[in-house]
């Protein structure tokens, strides 16, 4: 085999597209730090988020038995996961207490997406298991992705692409800031 770079039709040839390139979606599509296995020691990132502080966490609250974070791979600025802090895969297995904590979270981040972005609209669900869509199934987390008219533009349909116009970090503050008292 030749180790000379193989020539591509087109690249580097002026063709009037503008290209994002998003190479930080590479860890996502490769499955970097995905939990290697179900158990609560097996890599998984929503048990080792609690322990980081908020800042580098990305998390915008903390209540006594579930957390408020940032989704790092984002499907709209302001996309925040609520999560339990007992890793635990099914919502049925939740209890009283992480159940209805977990319910009043999601209502805050209503509240605080509305008063920091003006969100006017949200999805909200879980995906319970692989064949459902988790990307991390073993540690059930609910979304909360905010909406506002028009967010649909041009981007996802055509280029695939998510524009996010502000940091993780900037997000995280804004969210923290706003975030209602219990």
């Amino acid at each position: 085999m030749s180790s000379e770079p193989i020539e591509q039709a087109g690249v580097g040839v002026p063709d009037n597209f503008q290209r994002l390139w998003t190479p930080h979606r590479m860890a996502y599509i490769k499955g970097e730090n995905k939990p290697s296995g179900s158990g609560e020691g097996d890599g998984c990132p929503f048990c080792e988020i609690p322990k980081m502080p908020d800042e580098d966490g990305l998390i915008v609250a903390r209540g006594s038995a579930v957390f408020a974070v940032l989704n790092l791979y984002p499907y709209n600025s302001g996309h925040l996961m609520v999560v339990p802090y007992r890793h635990v895969a099914d919502y049925a297995d939740l209890d009283e207490p992480e159940t209805a904590e977990l319910a009043e979270f999601t209502k805050r981040s209503t509240l605080a997406l509305r008063k920091a972005s003006g969100a006017q609209g949200f999805n909200i669900g879980m995906n319970l298991g692989e064949v459902a869509g988790a990307g991390i199934a073993a540690h059930l987390h609910q979304h909360v992705v905010p909406r506002w008219g028009g967010d649909t533009n041009f981007m996802p349909v055509v280029g695939h692409t998510k524009v996010l116009p502000q940091l993780l970090r900037e997000t995280r503050a804004l969210l923290a800031d706003a975030w209602p008292a219990s």
